[in-house]
């Protein structure tokens, strides 16, 4: 399964997820160019999709439907059914709430479609209130393999890394991602994401003495996360 990057408007990013004949849209606001694409590698649509319902994801939704004939299935079915094929290949969804209740990811490979709960960097706002729905969604995906590719709903990279090294200012990492940084193809590895993304390291020594010092609760992983949550 290969995956191909879009970005519009200010800085969301989409996706096309594609074998050698068929194709997935996630989160489809690249309306002309995901269809320029898929016409000239000779693919069809198949399926059109979201990571969560907000408005900025499903902007392309009616017009990539109406240009391509691809059938819609809303991410709530996605996380009854846990899974998409294309051509036999198989597509996994996380269901992961907290930036939304109705959050998910998509697990192709090695690549995670991440949305808004997890950027290159940073994590999204925990927008439903639920922070301990929204570590479980993180710990899900902390345990991905290093080589995972995180392929995110935003391009966020500058403003949150600007965040993570006032937070970890002696963190190497942070100034090693932004040198490779590119804003043409914006991704990162899980491997680098636990080393920079300060909402990753909450069990880093570093991090638990930052809170320490804000004098938050630190003796469980779980409120060290909230505790993170709160100076974010």
């Amino acid at each position: 399964m290969r995956v191909r990057q879009f970005r519009y408007a200010a800085d969301n990013l989409g996706y096309i997820l594609h074998t050698e004949r068929s194709a997935l849209a996630v989160d489809g606001g690249a309306v002309q160019e995901m269809c320029a694409f898929i016409e000239s590698e000779g693919l069809k649509l198949e399926i059109i999709t979201n990571t969560h319902d907000h408005m900025d994801h499903t902007c392309g939704n009616h017009e990539l439907i109406d240009r391509t004939g691809a059938a819609f299935i809303d991410n709530r079915t996605l996380i009854l059914g846990q899974s998409i094929e294309l051509d036999g290949e198989k597509i996994e969804v996380y269901h992961t709430p907290g930036h939304s209740e109705d959050s998910i990811c998509f697990r192709t490979d090695n690549a995670i479609i991440s949305g808004d709960t997890l950027f290159n960097g940073t994590i999204g706002n925990c927008f439903t209130g639920d922070l301990n729905g929204f570590y479980h969604s993180i710990k899900k995906l902390l345990a991905l393999p290093d080589d995972t590719i995180v392929y995110a709903g935003h391009d966020y990279v500058r403003d949150s890394l600007a965040f993570a090294r006032h937070l970890e200012p002696e963190n190497e990492a942070i100034a090693s991602f932004l040198e490779k940084y590119n804003p043409e193809h914006v991704f990162s590895t899980m491997e680098e994401e636990r080393a920079m993304n300060p909402y990753l390291r909450f069990n880093e020594p570093a991090i638990i003495a930052l809170l320490e010092r804000n004098g938050l609760p630190v003796a469980t992983e779980l409120e060290r996360w909230n505790s993170l949550m709160r100076i974010g």
